[in-house]
């Protein structure tokens, strides 16, 4: 197991000396690849990454399902049904999986039941009854099968459990299966290829590797506003416009950042204020 999103963060934080870091997106333990880390005023804009689609390979086995539905969990069903299956079978069935829509959270997740994390509940031993989740997968590409393994890559939207992807595959081929290897290679627009790498680096290396704030929120429609709504925006008022958008709308004034707000009733409202 490899260092985790937290000692990814740590280890950023010390090299840098900064006092503000954080993360987008945390990566499962036994999983690896790209982590969005933010420094300063761009762990501000940590929230408006989360509709980006997020890309990962990943290999499941059939044969067992776990507690975690990955391999750090303990066994909880076995069977050698995968051993009659076919690869068109398995192929169908993850079309099937990335076709659902929907999904149910594995057990041990930080998704919330009746206001507490799921992971909380499983260490005590209770059973969380969790809710199916709206999700999308993009695109789902088998890559290799060799039962009892399959590899595939998938490009899906934030809050999708691909350990869910290959629990739930499992279960439409008649057998049981659990994700054994999975790595984040890209989100929104950004690569693990062109990322740094947190093993060797170095103070210099990272500040090198350090990308302007603006392109957290590229994603978003901006808006250019005149010096006097910049001057109110830096105080954290709300100004006017005649441009309405709905949704989160990045302000700019002269080509600089300065906040993330929302139209309402009437007015831009700053959610994040970014400068002052």
């Amino acid at each position: 197991m490899g260092p985790t999103s937290h000692d990814a963060v740590a280890t950023v934080r010390r090299l840098l000396g900064a006092s503000r870091v954080g993360h987008a997106g945390t990566l499962d333990p036994l999983a690896s690849g790209l982590l969005l880390v933010l420094v300063g005023r761009a762990t501000r804009l940590a929230r408006f990454t989360g509709v980006l689609p997020k890309r990962y390979e990943a290999t499941l086995r059939c044969g067992a399902e776990t507690t975690t539905d990955d391999a750090g969990g303990a066994v909880t069903a076995e069977d050698d049904a995968w051993r009659g299956l076919t690869e068109d079978a398995v192929r169908r069935a993850l079309a099937e999986v990335a076709a659902q829509g929907e999904q149910v959270p594995p057990a041990v997740s930080a998704k919330k039941v009746a206001g507490e994390r799921a992971y909380k509940l499983a260490r005590r031993g209770e059973a969380a009854d969790l809710a199916p989740s709206a999700v999308t997968i993009h695109r789902l590409d088998v890559r290799r099968i060799a039962l009892p393994e399959v590899d595939f890559a998938v490009e899906c939207s934030a809050g999708t459990y691909v350990r869910a992807i290959a629990r739930d595959a499992g279960r439409l081929l008649g057998t049981r299966a659990h994700l054994t290897a999975l790595r984040r290679t890209g989100i929104g627009p950004w690569s693990v290829e062109a990322a740094t790498p947190l093993a060797g680096a170095t103070p210099s290396s990272l500040a090198a590797a350090l990308r302007p704030m603006e392109e957290i929120v590229a994603h978003l429609p901006r808006i250019e506003i005149g010096p006097e709504a910049a001057e109110r925006l830096r105080h954290g008022a709300k100004i006017a416009d005649e441009r309405v958008v709905e949704g989160p709308v990045a302000l700019a004034s002269a080509g600089e950042l300065l906040a993330v707000a929302e139209y309402r009733d009437g007015l831009y409202a700053p959610a994040v204020v970014l400068v002052g």
